[in-house]
């Protein structure tokens, strides 16, 4: 009995609460309407706030409150987790208010939004590039925020993303070894690219492993002609590697295949 009063309560005040949510949709009063859209956003409500912002902007347009209006609208999206849309109302606000009282705000969550968007590093990763461009845009525009430090924290956690999709790609490279061409190269060049277009990102190590796999494996898989050339270039790249990373989880098999490059080049010597 009491469980079937508790859920008779709740459906009652689910009930009311409904009621008087439509009585606000159908209220003509637009100051009204306003005020209860930031009740129901500070309750959390997202979509009502959202609702019935989108019904009161074009009587305030043109007005100081529109821009309170457009900042709550993308913040009732942020709290849908409709982030797509929520950058569009901080890029709407940033266009109608450049130098607005919400704008260094807007500025940083048009990138935070992106940030939030941006995918799997397996996809496609234009929301990645837009946050990252996103953030330079608004570090240039307000170096002295409290948000730069955020800023730049995501900022490095994207161009993490793109070094890791560009190790994937690196690995595929590898995997595929003289599979119709050389891959060993495609993937010595995709490596060094990564390291060079990202330069503090966390996959360094295994990058540069790659660069000097893929150089070991050319020697491997090299004809005579070239053979000399590639050792030396191996031989480098070995140490290279070994210097930087002299406890590197590679670190065995860096040491064997170097032996190798090493015993390859004496002989070559002697002929």
């Amino acid at each position: 009995m009491k469980k079937s009063g508790y859920i008779l309560l709740l459906s009652l005040l689910a009930f009311t609460a409904c009621g008087e949510y439509q009585k606000v949709l159908k209220s003509k009063d637009v100051e009204y309407k306003y005020d209860m859209a930031l009740q129901y956003f500070n309750n959390q409500e997202y979509v009502k706030a959202q609702t019935l912002l989108d019904d009161v902007a074009a009587y305030y347009k043109g007005t100081e409150r529109s821009q309170d209006v457009t900042i709550y609208l993308a913040r009732s999206y942020m709290g849908q987790k409709d982030y797509t849309s929520a950058a569009d109302y901080y890029q709407a606000y940033i266009r109608n208010y450049p130098k607005g009282k919400y704008a260094t705000e807007a500025a940083f969550q048009i990138g935070h939004c992106y940030y939030l968007d941006a995918p799997d590093p397996r996809l496609d990763q234009d929301f990645t590039n837009r946050a990252i461009d996103a953030f330079d845009i608004f570090m240039e525009a307000y170096p002295e925020s409290p948000y730069v430090q955020q800023a730049l924290k995501e900022q490095n956690e994207l161009y993490d993303k793109l070094a890791y999709k560009e190790l994937l790609n690196a690995q595929l490279y590898y995997k595929l070894g003289m599979y119709l061409g050389n891959n060993y190269l495609s993937c010595e060049i995709t490596a060094r690219n990564a390291l060079k277009d990202y330069p503090s990102n966390s996959y360094q190590e295994e990058l540069a492993w790659l660069i000097f796999a893929a150089k070991y494996q050319q020697v491997v898989h090299s004809v005579s002609s070239k053979l000399i050339e590639r050792l030396q270039d191996a031989e480098d790249e070995y140490y290279s590697f070994t210097t930087e990373y002299p406890n590197s989880k590679h670190k065995q098999q860096a040491e064997k295949w170097g032996a190798e490059i090493k015993k390859q080049l004496r002989r070559n010597e002697k002929e």
